[in-house]
């Protein structure tokens, strides 16, 4: 592991943009929302922010369909806005990273209007993945492939032929056989990193290649992570060749990296991703896909410091983000999911490596019951409302005791907002020492400015059962997490931080805390 390097052990930072400040009333957040709260940012004390798509897009997913990389959309504000924000970032030595996008582009993009406007077999359509159907009219679909989001993943269009989408039909998936293609990502990752950015979080980064052939899935495969049934959509080896030219020009760039939306459970195949010539880092789900019980939690700690370890590279943790439910509400709701998502807080910022967090938790924000008419995600509209990822997106409470919470100065903001939020603002939290925003601001201050926060190796201690307890090699910082139903005597030290008052000395159920 290359040492000194920013990302190594930064707290990341998550702004889905849409989400996080509105700063000229239309309800929707954008750049310059995101500019005037950076002091906010500073305050809680993360390194980096990851900025969610900006770019120019018909928003039929939120801003994932882009039709122009290299510009910003008017809904979030111009080029001059995403200036301004890095630069006041970059004052208050906050990092901004931002995603790309390279397996698919909007169907309103200027390559697929053009595609669509030429026939089968022209250059245009070649720079996505058109194909002949099969039957005596060619009226299937060429494979039986699904979409992440439900239903095909093929779209006929009006000359006969199908193009492929393994998301929804407005985001046709690029042809990266076609060597302008990755010129094109080429181009767009030139273009923001010669304006200052400081990295890339690539979307999808498992799902670029596609097998020569496109063969059949195993019909029992299914969703978006490789199983143990054949699906050919995903981790096809030659993705590492993007990768590669990927990391070519981040190179050029000193002290700037890329992480990578990679669901793939297998160790071996998950590390190729980490190599010398490759990704920086690559997002660990475990965490997310693993129940609040002490033992599901160590096996996924675990198994989560090997794959980095093969390759030297850092580890990297989150609890949340945009496309899944938030922990309180994974964690039961209420005020034991409250309880539970603040000790795991203190459990992830404990562990060695990169932490991303999701805006919103560090409030102790839970799903937002939302009918399906309310959603916009394409998702809730072809797979039902229970699968929407919208309940997870709604817009941050910043002070006020009524919606819009400060986001925005209209009462109809994007997506609607609780009233029950009035609870969880900013504004009632910041001076709160109890509150969970200020546990946050305590646990990512130490992990800053402690010694006992060093050594990369855990060394794991007896625990009763439904605890567990480890010590980071190098620091000493201890870090103990009780999913029992009763208290537990804690392991000896003095206590840092705890994620819940101690009783008679003793960790409460459904808590952690930081000993040294």
């Amino acid at each position: 592991m290359r040492p000194g390097s920013w990302w190594q052990e930064a707290v990341f930072y998550q702004v889905y943009v849409r989400s996080f400040a509105d700063s000229d009333g239309d309800g929707v957040g954008d750049l310059e929302g995101i500019r005037s709260r950076l002091g906010y940012l500073e305050l809680l004390g993360v390194d980096a922010l990851w900025l969610t798509p900006f770019y120019r897009s018909p928003m039929a997913d939120h801003g994932y369909d882009i039709a122009d990389p290299r510009d910003v959309d008017p809904m979030f504000g111009t080029l001059g806005d995403f200036d301004v924000l890095l630069t006041e970032a970059h004052k208050r030595k906050i990092k901004v990273t931002v995603d790309v996008v390279p397996n698919h582009t909007s169907n309103q993009h200027a390559w697929f209007k053009s595609a669509m406007a030429a026939a089968p077999g022209s250059p245009e359509r070649e720079r996505y993945v058109f194909r002949d159907g099969v039957g005596p009219r060619g009226e299937d679909p060429p494979n039986n492939w699904v979409s992440a989001f439900g239903g095909p993943a093929w779209t006929r269009v009006p000359d006969g032929q199908w193009y492929l989408h393994l998301f929804a039909p407005q985001q046709p998936d690029l042809n990266w056989a076609n060597p302008e293609v990755a010129a094109d990502l080429e181009r767009t990752l030139r273009f923001w990193l010669e304006r200052g950015v400081d990295g890339f979080r690539i979307d999808v980064a498992h799902g670029m290649a596609k097998p020569p052939g496109l063969p059949d899935m195993d019909p029992r495969a299914g969703g978006f992570t490789p199983t143990l049934y054949y699906d050919p959509r995903w981790d096809y080896d030659g993705v590492h060749e993007i990768h590669q030219m990927i990391r070519k020009v981040l190179d050029e760039f000193p002290e700037t990296m890329a992480v990578g939306e990679i669901w793939v459970t297998d160790e071996e195949r998950l590390s190729r991703y980490l190599r010398p010539d490759e990704l920086h880092l690559a997002f660990n789900f475990r965490l997310v896909l693993t129940h609040f019980d002490a033992d599901a939690m160590r096996t996924a700690i675990q198994r989560s410091l090997t794959v980095p370890a093969k390759v030297g590279a850092p580890a990297t943790w989150t609890l949340s983000n945009h496309d899944v439910w938030r922990q309180v509400s994974r964690y039961g709701g209420g005020e034991q999911g409250v309880r539970r998502a603040r000790a795991m807080a203190l459990v992830e910022l404990a562990l060695p490596g990169a932490v991303y967090l999701y805006n919103g938790e560090e409030l102790g924000l839970a799903n937002v019951d939302l009918p399906l008419s309310a959603m916009a995600d394409p998702r809730a509209k072809t797979s039902g409302a229970e699968f929407g990822r919208d309940v997870s997106r709604v817009p941050l409470p910043w002070e006020g005791d009524l919606p819009p919470f400060g986001f925005s100065r209209n009462p109809r903001t994007w997506l609607p907002m609780p009233g029950e939020w009035a609870e969880l603002t900013v504004e009632k939290q910041i001076e709160d020492a109890d509150s969970t925003l200020s546990l946050y601001r305590a646990a990512i201050e130490l992990r800053k400015t402690h010694s006992a926060f060093s050594g990369e190796e855990l060394e794991w201690y007896g625990a009763p059962a439904g605890c567990f307890a480890f010590r980071r090699r190098g620091g000493g910082l201890v870090c103990a997490l009780n999913t029992s139903a009763s208290p537990i005597a804690l392991p000896p030290g003095e206590v840092l931080l705890s994620s819940s008052p101690l009783v008679e000395g003793k960790l409460p159920a459904d808590s952690a805390a930081w000993l040294v």
